[in-house]
């Protein structure tokens, strides 16, 4: 079982542009955090920042000047930010493809999970690459984990779920010529010479994960509601509880419910997830207009908070 913090990448790799996110790790890293704050806050606009602002909300979150300016840097180079220059001051901003890559990863993370029935079927996808291949299997298994598909074994991999057209066009890009997907239903053998499909998915492992958050996070919800949150703590908090959840959804396969185990948190996790970030945009808009303010000569247009409707909803 792969651990949930091996996934090279959150988000789908869906555009044509030269841009590469940050690997996700397990914790927060500063290319991650920076990631998240111009998100936040500047999506839906693709406002410019100036860089000083940025350096000072990184360093409200532990993140040394050093090692923001870094950050920043190496988001330039992998074609996620774009550079501003004005006299001595410099901004930021995310490129069109970044800002179209986090509304769609933005969008899946937090949409909720259709109540279809589920036809008892299982989508296959058998593949093979050499040796040398490397980067293109971590590709396609990246991309196969993005869809909720797990490896039933090497190079067996396995959804409940029918592939759409726009995923079989990914697939087709990604591995031509060395790749087939099967629909089926499952037979049942006898318990000891079978593997049940479920078996790929650890669902113990990720229900852990899901009472992980809800234990850190259900004392932040009536703080929020009760407006006892302001200022650094606000961002600090938004930050990270948008960088703990939206690994939950990739991680969860969205399996039938049928096949999950009784008490699922998913739903229980996505409205506590909803209450702390919805309930801290007020607050933490305003310290980010205030700390961005400290840098800019004028008032910076089209910087605010989204609200997780926002993001279900692609900002249309």
């Amino acid at each position: 079982m792969t651990s949930p913090y091996d996934i090279d990448e959150i988000f789908p790799q869906d555009s044509t542009g030269p841009v590469r996110l940050p690997r996700r790790q397990a914790g927060n890293s500063p290319q991650g955090l920076a990631v998240t704050l111009l998100a936040d806050y500047t999506l839906r606009s693709r406002a410019w920042l100036p860089s000083a602002a940025i350096v000072a909300l990184l360093a409200e979150a532990g993140v040394s000047q050093a090692g923001a300016r870094t950050a920043i840097s190496r988001l330039a180079r992998r074609g996620v930010l774009e550079s501003h220059r004005q006299g001595r001051r410099s901004s930021y901003r995310l490129t069109p493809a970044a800002a179209a890559f986090l509304v769609v990863g933005g969008c899946a993370i937090v949409s909720p999970v259709g109540t279809r029935p589920w036809d008892e079927q299982w989508t296959l996808i058998a593949f093979s690459l050499p040796q040398e291949e490397g980067a293109l299997r971590r590709g396609l298994r990246g991309q196969l984990r993005w869809m909720g598909f797990a490896p039933l074994y090497d190079g067996l991999w396995i959804s409940p779920h029918d592939l759409s057209e726009k995923a079989k066009s990914r697939l087709a890009e990604l591995a031509l010529g060395t790749l087939t997907v099967f629909r089926a239903r499952h037979v049942e053998l006898d318990a000891a010479s079978r593997r049940n499909p479920l078996d790929a998915w650890d669902t113990g492992d990720i229900s852990r994960q899901y009472e992980s958050f809800i234990r850190q996070w259900s004392a932040t919800a009536p703080r929020a509601a009760a407006g006892q949150i302001a200022g650094a703590e606000a961002v600090r908090a938004r930050t990270e509880v948008m960088d703990t959840y939206r690994r939950l959804p990739i991680l969860d396969p969205q399996l039938p419910a049928r096949l999950l185990p009784p008490g699922w948190l998913r739903e229980p996790a996505r409205e506590l997830f909803t209450a702390v970030y919805d309930g801290l945009a007020r607050a933490a808009e305003d310290h980010v207009r205030s700390v961005a303010g400290r840098y800019a000569e004028e008032q910076i247009a089209g910087l605010g908070a989204h609200t997780v409707a926002d993001l279900a909803t692609g900002f249309s």
